[in-house]
C-alpha cells in the first residue's frame, strides 16, 4: 500500500517553547538554528523508513542552492551527498501517525524559509508544509553566538525590558528602555531590514548565504538602525528642530520605532540620538537571538582624524569656539553582541562581547557602520584588527590636550590629559536593575604602567597618529595657580545653580588675577550651544593660600537653554594681570537633578486581567506648565502607546492620573512614563510588573492538510 501523508502536525506550541520563542508566537513555527524541532505526520499506514520514500526540502533566499548553503534536500532515503546538513529522524511512529525531529545545522543561515515534503517517490511533486522562521542560538554551542550562562541568556537574549544610562560621569542617571523584541510583529520588521540592507539589494543570493554569520549580520544591522546610507529605520538630529519628527528623548522604546518605519514604506523615523540607535539596535539583535547588551560610556571621545588624541580649545576670556572637529561627549551608547570571533585569529582569543555602533559618527569601509571591534582588542590595544578597533580605543581611551587661543592667533597648549576619557562605562547588571561598571574590559586602570603601555601598543599598531604640531603654541609648562570648580550642592533643574571657584597661587608674593567665569549651554555630544551667563572680577591671590569665589547661576538665565541640551560647562580663565600671556583654565560639566516623575502599579497581577496605574507629578517652578503630553508603554502591557494631554499645570499643583491596562503576557514586565511639557523635556519614570500566566487558556495546534 503507497504510503499517505494526510495531515502534518506543526505542533507550534511545543516547538516554539522549546526553542524559547514562545514569547514571539504560538501561531506560527519560529525555531532555532542547531536544535531539533518536532512534527507529527498523520499517514494511512505506519512509516517505514528503510523502504518508504520521504523527502523534506527548505529553502531560503531568492534562487536558493545547496552551493550557497539556502537549500537542502534530505530525509529518506538519506541523500548520498556528504555536504547535507538539515536531517530528520523518526522519534515515534505507529499505524496512524509518525513524529520526526528535523534539525538545522548550527551555521544555517537565519530568516524565513519554506519547508516542503515528497512522499512516495523522489521524483513527487513536492508539497508545501509550512514557512518557519529559523533564528540564531545562544543555548546551543556550536553556534558562534552561544553564550555559556543561562542567567546571561535570559537578560541578553529574552528579558524585553532594559535600562539605558545617561547624564554625566558624575551623575548617571538610569532611563528604563522597552526593547519589546517578542512582540509578534518585530521579527517581521527585523527580517525586512536585513531584505532592505544595500548588500541585499545589491546580491540578494550573496546577502542570504552570508546570514549564517552573526559577524556579518550584526554589521549589517549596525548600518540599517541609521538612516545615512540606505533606508535604515531612524533618521539622526542633534539640535532643534525637530519638525516632522519628535525630539530623541520622547523615545521610551523600539517597538513603536520598528513599527513606524515598518508601516511608512522603510521611511526613517525622525529623530534619534546615540541612546535611541543602540536601544533599537539591541532590540534587533536579541530578536535574531544574538545576545547583546547596551553600553553607555562617559566622557566618550569621538577622534576624527584617528590620532588617539582630543584637542580641545578655549579662548582667552573662557568661551569655548567650535574650533575643533574632535570632541568629547558627555556620554556616549553603543551596543555589544556576543559572538566567536575566528575571522581574527585561530583561536579565541577576541571571541565574546564585540562593540557594534549604529550611531552614525564615521565611516567604516565607506558606511556609516561600526563594529564588530573585539572588546578584547580594544582593552589590549590591538588596533590593526578589524572592524573599527581604533574608532573604539579612542572612545575609551584618547588623551584629551586642552589649548588656550590667544588674541593675536597664538595657541597655547595648557595641558595634557591621559587619564579623564572613558569613565564610567556602565551597562545594566543581569537579572537585576542596577548599574554594573565594566570598564576595566575596556582598558587597564588610569595612571598604571600598563595603561601607558596599551597606549603606545594602540599608536604603533595603528601607525595613523601625527606628530604633535604646536605651530606657535609653547610648550605645556608647571602650573603657578591652580584652580577648580566645585559643586556647593546638586544642581536642581528650576533652581539656581551654586558652585565655587577655588583658587590658590604657589608664588611667593601676591599676585593680582582676571577672572572670567562663563556658563555656556552644552548638548551631550560636547558642542557648545548658546552662553547662558557671564561674570568678571579681579581678585588678589596671597602666596600659598586658597581663594573662593562664589558663583551663583539663576535658573531665569539658563532655563530656557537647557530645553534641548543636555548640560551646562562652567568655565574660568584666571590670567596674570602683569603677565596677561600667563592663563590657567578649570572647567567643569553641570547635569541638573530633574524633577521627579512617578509611576506606581500593581507589583503583580494576573494575565487578561485590567489593573490600574497611577502617575504623579509636582510642577517645582514658580510659573505655570503647558502643552503637558503624558505618554505610557510597556510591552506586554500595553498593546499602544497610550497618551494623555495635560494642557495647564499651576504653580505647585499636583498632576495625578490614573491610566488602567490589561496585561497581555505573562512573565517581568516594565511600565515606562514619559511626561513633557513646555519647561521639562521628557522626564522619565518606570515600575517593574510581574503578570502571572493565565492557566486555563485554549490551546490551538496548525495543522496542514496535503489530501485537499
Amino acid at each position: 500500500m503507497a504510503l499517505e501523508i494526510r495531515q502534518v502536525q506543526l505542533n507550534v506550541k511545543e516547538n516554539n517553547t522549546a526553542h524559547r520563542a514562545h514569547e514571539i508566537s504560538v501561531k506560527r513555527l519560529i525555531v532555532r538554528r542547531g536544535q531539533s524541532f518536532q512534527l507529527t505526520l498523520h499517514t494511512n499506514r505506519q512509516i517505514q523508513p528503510d523502504t518508504d520514500t520521504l523527502l523534506f526540502t527548505v529553502e531560503t533566499g531568492p534562487r536558493p542552492s545547496e552551493a550557497k548553503g539556502t537549500r537542502c534536500l534530505f530525509g529518506y532515503p538519506k541523500p548520498t551527498d556528504a555536504k547535507v546538513a538539515w536531517t530528520v529522524q523518526v522519534q515515534e511512529s505507529d499505524q496512524s501517525s509518525t513524529t520526526v525531529a528535523i534539525s538545522s545545522p548550527a551555521d544555517a543561515s537565519v530568516g524565513s524559509y519554506n519547508l516542503s515534503m515528497r512522499v512516495g517517490s523522489q521524483n513527487a511533486q513536492p508539497e508545501s508544509i509550512t514557512s518557519l522562521v529559523l533564528l540564531f542560538n545562544p543555548w546551543c554551542a556550536e553556534d558562534w553566538v552561544h553564550l555559556p550562562e543561562e542567567a546571561e541568556r535570559q537578560e541578553y537574549v529574552m528579558s524585553e525590558q532594559g535600562i539605558i544610562y545617561r547624564g554625566s560621569d558624575s551623575y548617571i542617571s538610569p532611563m528604563a528602555w522597552n526593547f519589546g523584541q517578542f512582540e509578534e510583529d518585530v521579527v517581521d520588521i527585523c527580517l525586512k531590514l536585513l531584505d532592505m540592507n544595500p548588500k541585499c539589494l545589491k546580491d540578494d543570493v550573496e546577502d542570504f548565504s552570508a546570514r549564517c554569520n552573526p559577524i556579518y549580520v550584526g554589521r549589517v544591522v549596525s548600518a540599517m538602525i541609521n538612516a545615512n546610507d540606505d533606508r535604515g529605520v531612524v533618521a539622526g538630529r542633534w539640535q532643534t528642530p525637530y519638525s516632522g519628527g519628535v525630539a530623541p528623548t520622547h523615545w521610551n522604546g523600539s517597538v513603536d520605532i520598528l513599527r513606524q518605519w515598518y508601516k511608512t514604506s522603510c521611511s526613517p523615523v525622525k529623530y534619534g540620538q546615540c541612546w535611541v540607535f543602540a536601544g533599537v539596535m539591541c532590540t534587533v539583535m536579541r530578536c535574531l537571538g544574538i545576545p547583546c547588551r547596551v553600553v553607555t560610556n562617559f566622557d566618550s571621545a569621538h577622534d576624527t582624524d584617528k590620532s588617539l588624541t582630543i584637542d580641545e580649545y578655549y579662548s582667552d576670556h573662557g568661551v569655548r569656539p567650535k574650533e575643533s572637529h574632535d570632541s568629547v561627549w558627555n556620554f556616549h551608547v553603543w551596543v555589544e553582541g556576543w559572538m566567536k570571533r575566528p575571522d581574527l585569529s585561530a583561536g579565541s582569543t577576541y571571541d565574546g562581547w564585540q562593540v557594534l555602533d549604529a550611531t552614525p559618527q564615521e565611516k567604516s569601509t565607506g558606511v556609516y557602520c561600526c563594529g564588530p571591534s573585539s572588546v578584547k582588542a580594544v582593552l589590549e590595544g590591538h588596533t590593526d584588527l578589524k572592524y573599527d578597533v581604533p574608532f573604539v580605543f579612542a572612545e575609551v581611551n584618547a588623551d584629551r590636550v586642552t589649548w588656550m587661543l590667544m588674541k593675536d592667533g597664538s595657541k597655547r597648549r595648557l595641558h595634557t590629559d591621559s587619564k579623564s576619557v572613558g569613565r564610567n562605562i556602565s551597562t545594566k547588571a543581569v537579572g537585576k536593575d542596577r548599574r554594573e561598571d565594566i570598564t576595566a574590559n575596556y582598558k587597564y586602570p588610569e595612571g598604571s604602567k600598563q595603561e601607558r603601555q596599551v597606549f603606545e601598543e594602540a599608536v604603533r599598531r595603528g601607525n595613523e597618529r601625527p606628530p604633535m604640531t604646536n605651530g606657535t603654541a609653547e610648550p605645556e609648562r608647571t602650573a603657578a595657580v591652580t584652580l577648580k570648580i566645585t559643586e556647593e550642592s546638586q544642581p536642581v533643574m528650576g533652581q539656581d545653580i551654586v558652585l565655587c571657584l577655588v583658587l590658590r597661587s604657589e608664588q611667593p608674593t601676591s599676585q593680582v588675577f582676571s577672572v572670567q567665569l562663563n556658563g555656556q549651554a552644552m548638548r551631550y555630544t560636547g558642542v557648545p550651544d548658546s552662553q547662558v551667563w557671564r561674570e568678571e572680577k579681579d581678585v588678589v591671590l596671597q602666596p600659598k593660600k586658597d581663594f573662593k569665589i562664589s558663583i551663583q547661576i539663576p535658573f531665569s538665565s539658563y532655563g530656557t537653554k537647557m530645553l534641548d541640551n543636555n548640560s551646562l560647562k562652567v568655565s574660568a580663565v584666571v590670567q596674570d594681570k602683569q603677565h596677561p600671556g600667563d592663563g590657567y583654565l578649570a572647567d567643569k560639566n553641570i547635569v541638573l537633578k530633574e524633577p521627579s516623575l512617578t509611576i506606581q502599579a500593581p507589583s503583580t497581577c494576573n494575565q487578561f486581567t485590567e489593573v490600574m496605574a497611577e502617575v504623579v507629578f509636582l510642577n517645582p517652578l514658580p510659573s505655570t506648565l503647558r502643552n503637558g503630553v503624558l505618554t505610557l508603554t510597556g510591552s506586554g502591557l500595553l498593546d499602544h502607546t497610550v497618551v494623555t494631554s495635560v494642557p495647564v499645570m499651576k504653580e505647585n499643583q499636583r498632576m495625578r492620573i490614573k491610566i488602567p491596562f490589561t496585561p497581555y503576557r505573562s512573565g517581568s514586565r516594565k511600565l515606562v512614563a514619559d511626561f513633557d511639557c513646555s519647561a521639562f523635556r521628557d522626564l522619565k519614570a518606570s515600575c517593574n510588573v510581574e503578570v502571572k500566566p493565565f492557566l486555563n487558556g485554549p490551546v490551538v495546534d496548525y495543522i496542514t492538510s496535503l489530501q485537499g
